[in-house]
């Protein structure tokens, strides 16, 4: 039995079943999209189809006899229980039920302020992130950042029909030594984490709302990421619009010895943050200010009020948006933390 179907792949594979008379059971389903939006393994798991999650489709013959393999194991065995997926590393993986009274340690992944929700990381090898929504937070509170950590449950969302974090509550972090203070951080690829630290940089522009939380006077420092930020050097004939040569653009693009990826150089206060029109951005000024052409740049501007340097590059494990870390008091510099 063919069908093509373009829909909701529950729904297709309702179809497929009564139209063909195969069970769910007797169905092996390959597909490169695991889990999320756009995901067809876990839902179509969840009919009880064994499912093998292939990101480069059937590309050579182990993922074929591998999941055949499996197949054998999963309907003697194990007795065909549904929410089994064949991992693209070849493993098989049955999801348990998520038990209500349970609680789960974890540490948030990923957080859309201006949407409300976030990811959290947690468990092991068999553990993917769990959708959480800010109701679901101590006082339907909007302060959690990247890398808090805290407890939850887990119940299923019944409007969407998945699984999804409850009752979280935030744990206390344990309190900074007398010799480190917390700190939230950012993150930046070079060239353009160097043009802040620089004092270049005086706008950071995204098109997500990373920093519109965060008030003006806030203090943060600067992380310089493993990449090199992909602009076809763009930001070069941005600088020499503004009168820079070769030699002083290199100096600008530089950090100091000492400094390099993989390491906190430099405190931020940041200034406010606002929205921007691509006529705005495309102000010469403006492209100066942020290092980057108009159409180039995120619709939102946050102002760099004043930066400097640490007094030695801090190694800090990296993370998207804000993040928190520790780091030695005696590596600020003398002043920003009055």
């Amino acid at each position: 039995y063919v069908e093509i179907f373009s829909g909701d792949k529950k729904k297709h594979f309702s179809n497929l079943k009564s139209r063909s008379g195969m069970e769910y059971e007797d169905m092996l389903f390959f597909d490169d999209a695991r889990d999320g939006r756009f995901g067809n393994c876990e839902p179509v798991s969840e009919l009880g189809v064994l499912t093998v999650h292939c990101p480069k489709g059937i590309h050579n013959e182990e993922i074929w006899t591998n999941a055949l393999g499996h197949y054998k194991e999963w309907r003697t065995t194990k007795q065909s229980p549904p929410n089994t997926i064949i991992e693209k590393d070849g493993s098989m993986i049955t999801k348990q039920p998520a038990d209500p009274s349970e609680r789960y340690s974890g540490v948030i992944k990923m957080v859309n302020n201006e949407k409300r929700f976030g990811f959290i990381r947690y468990g092991g090898r068999s553990s993917r992130d769990i959708f959480f929504h800010f109701s679901a937070l101590p006082n339907n509170s909007a302060n959690v950042e990247v890398g808090d950590k805290l407890t939850f449950s887990i119940t299923e969302d019944l409007r969407k029909g998945k699984d999804a974090a409850s009752d979280i509550e935030l744990k206390k972090s344990s309190p900074a030594s007398g010799d480190a203070v917390d700190m939230r951080v950012f993150s930046m690829n070079l060239p353009f984490a160097a043009l802040l630290a620089n004092e270049y940089k005086t706008l950071e522009t995204r098109n997500g709302t990373m920093f519109t939380t965060y008030p003006e006077g806030t203090k943060m420092l600067l992380h310089v990421g493993q990449r090199t930020y992909p602009d076809g050097n763009r930001h070069i004939d941005v600088m020499k619009s503004g009168g820079l040569d070769d030699g002083k653009i290199e100096q600008l693009k530089s950090l100091p010895e000492g400094f390099g990826k993989g390491m906190a150089v430099a405190i931020v206060e940041l200034g406010k943050t606002y929205e921007t029109t691509l006529e705005e951005r495309c102000d010469p000024e403006f492209q100066r200010k942020v290092g980057a052409f108009g159409e180039d740049s995120g619709m939102r501007a946050t102002e760099i009020k004043r930066v400097e340097y640490l007094k030695r590059g801090v190694r800090v494990s990296g993370s998207g948006g804000v993040f928190k870390a520790q780091v030695d008091k005696d590596a600020i510099p003398d002043g920003w933390l009055d």
